[in-house]
Formats: C-alpha cells, structure tokens, sequence
C-alpha cells in the first residue's frame, strides 16, 4: 500500500526564523505521530545580510528539543509553484503576511490560513515566540489526526 504524503507549506517575511521552525518542529512531530504529511517553508520578503542561512534562535531552540534538521538551506522565496503543489499554507502573522501575499500572489490571499505569530520587532523574547509556534503547530498535528 502505497501512502500519499501531504505537504504543510508555512510563510513568513524572511524564512529565517519563525517559518524555518514551524518546518522543523512539524516535521519532527509528524514523524513523531506517523501522519502522512511533511513541512516546508518559503518567504514572502527575504532581507540581505542576514547570518548565516537560519536564525540563532531558530538553531538552539531545533538543538534544546533535540530536532537535527538537514544542513540548514538558505532563506527561499515563496513562488506559485509552492503554492500549487502545497496541500495546507499558513503564514505565521496574518497582520503582517496577508498584505505581502495579497500584493504577490492576490488569488492565493484567501485561500491561506493565518495564525498571529509576533516576530522580533514585537515580541523581543524569541523563547515566547517560539513557544506559540510549537503550541500552534501542536495543534494543528492533532487536527490532522483526527
């Protein structure tokens, strides 16, 4: 029997730093709970200069839960094929995505799910946001097994 894997596609701005996580921690989870799904992540507005390909908060929280995420890639851009091929998106802030995916890719704007994940210009703790990531991403690993 062959299984079909699904795909969860998560956006923020940079794909760096919240989205990045929410990959590796649901795909940690999935693993974990044997659901047929996987994650990827993708950004809707990559800045220059960043260090390195992932945040640091971003890697010692994967090395704090014990998550080994394949040599960590640099930032990608969101493109329409990411979309196509996804079978659920969520970008990680609504009231900061929802503009920027509506401006690039308007038929997609209603079509995604939004959760309201602060980044670092709001909430300066990366512990407490990274926090709310794992509880949403929690969450949503028990809808999908039901």
């Amino acid at each position: 029997m062959t299984v079909v894997c699904k795909t969860v596609l998560f956006l923020c701005s940079g794909n760096y730093y919240r989205s990045r996580f929410a990959e590796y921690y649901f795909q940690h989870r999935a693993i974990q709970s044997r659901i047929p799904w996987k994650a990827q992540s993708r950004g809707l507005q990559i800045p220059g200069g960043l260090e390195g390909p992932l945040s640091q908060y971003t890697r010692e929280e994967c090395e704090r839960l014990e998550i080994l995420p394949q040599e960590p890639r640099e930032p990608l851009p969101l493109t329409a094929e990411d979309l196509e091929q996804a079978d659920l998106i969520i970008a990680v802030k609504e009231t900061e995505h929802r503009r920027m995916v509506k401006d690039q890719f308007p038929e997609w704007s209603d079509k995604i799910e939004y959760w309201e994940v602060h980044d670092l210009d709001i909430e300066r703790d990366a512990h407490q946001t990274l926090s709310h990531l794992k509880r949403l991403v929690d969450e949503l690993i028990t809808h999908l097994q039901s």
